[in-house]
């Protein structure tokens, strides 16, 4: 007989419904995990309720209770859904409200993953052979800062679960799972894979990259969800030259690398994806489909490098026909929706048709009460009693730096708002 020796036990917050009762058959707002797991009809959990010791009165009463509360039944979540679900609940203190969608809400972020193994093993082919070591030092940009921020992902992991900070952790990975990898480095990538030469080193490198990634964010994964990170993780290639486990639950677990750790690369990405989104930001509703030329304009040499750089990145995570890098200098071209990425930078998308001066008018609007919200606050701030005296010197200069910076946006959307008039 074994007995195994417990140091240390985890007690979780009492889990409640999604709103805020205490689970009660006679609320009929009890949820069984396994109906979680598996799903079940309305029809099937009030036969439950049935076959319970309710009285009349308390049975019509639960039964209205789950009508209102699933109308439609529990989908099937699956046991990892529900477990990455509750895990990630444990920042709510002396509760858990349990919501059914946010377990179905991970229960598709699974299909993600599968997506991303499919897609991996597609563009890996069945001859790939995975590097003992990364040579990251001679990659492209994208995919240093994708190894840069997983070891970000990997170091923040590992403190919260250090200090039992559950719900810390499981956001790391989400995150990176979500809106690193998925939606921004298997998108940018796809365009090395389409047979150009030109691309023939970044598409070697990015299949490595990919397959690092994968790797280390199942292994990453894999306390929070068993179940699809040891499915997934076995379809993956395995090194010739390393000794890899027989499965996920007895492999190393990951720590970060400090040779993947690139802030340079990542404030880069930063503005990238800042640019992106004011991109996509203006693309009308009706023609979310559509690819129109799109234009930067970059006010300095180091913006303009760093555009240039990444040019073919912003493309295809903006989705449009091209990307034209200007300069002050250049003209502003015609029929274009304009937004301010920041002081240096400024994005333009040509669209399909007649501008809508009005709707480009108030979007200007709305960004000028943002920043001049943002330039009052400080201001106010810089100028109360007391600060010169308390506040630190850097602190100072910094927020004076902050102040000239909003002044000059605000100057930039001046300068477009004269420019949208003169088109009229």
């Amino acid at each position: 007989m074994t007995i195994l020796s417990v140091s240390q036990i985890y007690l979780h917050p009492i889990i409640r419904d999604a709103h805020g009762r205490k689970m009660s058959k006679s609320l009929g707002n009890v949820i069984d995990p396994i109906d979680v797991i598996n799903g079940i009809t309305l029809e099937g959990l009030q036969k439950k309720l049935e076959q319970g010791n309710l009285d009349q009165g308390e049975l019509e009463k639960a039964k209205e209770g789950q009508k209102k509360d699933f109308p439609d039944g529990i989908p099937e979540c699956g046991t990892d859904a529900l477990r990455f679900a509750l895990i990630s609940y444990t920042s709510q203190s002396d509760k858990i409200n349990l919501d059914i969608k946010r377990v179905h809400g991970y229960r598709q972020w699974c299909n993600k993953l599968w997506n991303a193994i499919r897609f991996a093993m597609i563009k890996l082919g069945d001859q790939y052979t995975p590097p003992a070591t990364l040579a990251v030092h001679t990659m492209p940009p994208i995919c240093k800062w994708i190894l840069s921020v997983l070891s970000k992902a990997v170091g923040k992991t590992v403190s919260s679960l250090e200090a039992y900070k559950f719900s810390d952790a499981t956001s790391s990975i989400y995150f990176w799972w979500q809106y690193q990898l998925c939606d921004v480095f298997i998108e940018a990538i796809k365009p090395y894979f389409n047979g150009s030469e030109e691309f023939e080193s970044a598409r070697g490198a990015s299949r490595d990259t990919l397959w690092a990634c994968l790797d280390t964010g199942l292994r990453l994964l894999h306390p929070f969800m068993p179940y699809i990170t040891e499915e997934l993780w076995q379809r993956l290639p395995q090194p010739k030259e390393a000794c890899r486990k027989d499965s996920i639950m007895i492999s190393e677990y990951p720590s970060a690398v400090q040779e993947w750790a690139n802030d340079k690369v990542e404030n880069e990405m930063e503005i990238v994806l800042d640019a992106v989104s004011k991109l996509r930001s203006l693309r009308p509703p009706t023609d979310i489909q559509l690819r129109s030329p799109s234009f930067v304009l970059c006010r300095n040499l180091e913006i303009a490098a760093t555009v240039w750089c990444y040019q073919a990145q912003i493309a295809t995570l903006a989705s449009v026909s091209s990307l034209k890098i200007l300069t002050e200098d250049d003209p502003t071209p015609p029929d274009c929706a304009t937004n301010i990425v920041n002081k240096d930078l400024a994005v333009y998308l040509q669209l399909r048709g007649a501008l809508d001066t009005e709707a480009e008018h108030e979007k200007l609007r709305k960004k000028r009460e943002e920043v001049q919200k943002q330039y009052d606050t400080l201001s106010q701030k810089m100028s109360a009693s007391g600060y010169r005296e308390k506040a630190p010197q850097s602190k100072q200069d910094d927020d004076m730096k902050k102040l000239a910076t909003l002044l000059e946006e605000l100057e930039i959307i001046s300068e477009a708002e004269s420019k949208l008039d003169a088109k009229n």
